[in-house]
């Protein structure tokens, strides 16, 4: 056998602040009834103007290398998953390593939406199977509170802010890590963006008038390439990893929206109580969602050591994944 991966450790921060349904019905014209039916979710977190994406990953990154039992310089790569960074640049992870106080290190971002988590433990496996890097922190940090539009009733109900990590090492006695699956299609990729702050519409007084830094989603086309990407990465990490649906314990699917978690479920043909879902208490926290929902899924028992997890997501990009863990 060569370099598996080991799963140390996991940990996650959500903010204090919880917004409920009956909180957005001051804000907008909804009602908790409709939100729950259509998405499943009563509330979310949202972080303090003075909250920064970086501190809810330091936050989450302290419990999982606690988890883990190390200490911060026994990590030798971090890679945070974000597409709220704190700026433009630095990277949030260059942020993150300077509060954790470990020098001289690399670090780095990836902005793959909501399958961010997923192409992060691609990436971190293959640094620790190359032989690169022994021991990686791999975060995913979002708020994306500070960039939706409140006035839109079809968007400002679904998204929240939250933070989850994992520590990851090399080993020669176990691979924690069975099969990773990561696709994306970015002929659909304006069906979900952030149009203004970059360089195709820099920001300007009439980027902000134009509100061009809020969220713009076509929920409706969303939905069904949600579902049918999802079942074809869940369903392509199984035959890598060379397991059937019924070796799974249980699925971890993005926490995006409750109808499309059941209809994942239902064409991979598993029942819907072997998906873990959190959704109705923390929003859409895009690539932060799979790894809080799996850290809660561990602390709380649901998932026990030795079992097999799959992670699927799906996001902005188009962007797609799906991995199989044992942990």
């Amino acid at each position: 056998m060569g370099i598996g991966i080991k799963i140390l450790g996991t940990g996650t921060y959500f903010p204090k602040k919880i917004l409920n349904n009956k909180d957005l019905e001051k804000i907008v014209d909804t009602s908790d009834e409709w939100i729950i039916s259509r998405t499943g979710i009563k509330e979310r977190r949202i972080s303090s103007k003075s909250e920064l994406t970086s501190d809810l990953a330091y936050e989450a990154s302290k419990k999982a290398i606690k988890s883990a039992k190390l200490t911060n310089e026994q990590i030798d790569l971090i890679i945070v998953t974000t597409i709220t960074p704190d700026m433009p640049f630095p990277a949030t992870a260059c942020l993150l390593q300077r509060k954790l106080g470990i020098k001289s290190i690399p670090a780095f971002d990836i902005s793959a939406s909501c399958s961010g988590f997923i192409y992060g433990l691609a990436t971190a496996k293959a640094f620790i199977e190359s032989g690169l890097y022994k021991t990686v922190l791999l975060v995913s940090s979002e708020e994306l509170s500070k960039i939706t539009d409140w006035d839109d009733r079809s968007t400002c109900i679904l998204f929240g802010d939250g933070a989850g990590a994992m520590v990851l090492t090399a080993s020669y006695k176990t691979n924690d890590c069975l099969s990773i699956f990561l696709g994306s299609d970015g002929i659909y990729s304006e069906l979900l963006f952030l149009p203004g702050g970059g360089t195709a519409f820099p920001t300007s007084k009439n980027t902000v008038s134009q509100n061009l830094h809020k969220i713009k989603m076509q929920g409706n086309k969303i939905f069904k390439h949600a579902i049918s990407k999802m079942v074809f990465a869940a369903k392509k990490a199984l035959m890598l990893a060379s397991k059937k649906k019924d070796d799974i314990r249980f699925f971890i699917p993005h926490q995006a929206n409750i109808r499309i978690i059941e209809s994942v479920a239902k064409k991979i043909g598993v029942s819907i109580n072997n998906f873990f879902i959190n959704i109705t208490k923390t929003g859409n926290t895009s690539s932060a969602s799979v790894i809080t929902a799996l850290d809660e899924a561990i602390k709380n028992g649901t998932v026990k050591n030795g079992d097999l997890v799959e992670l699927i997501a799906f996001g902005s990009g188009l962007t797609w994944g799906a991995a199989v863990l044992r942990i």
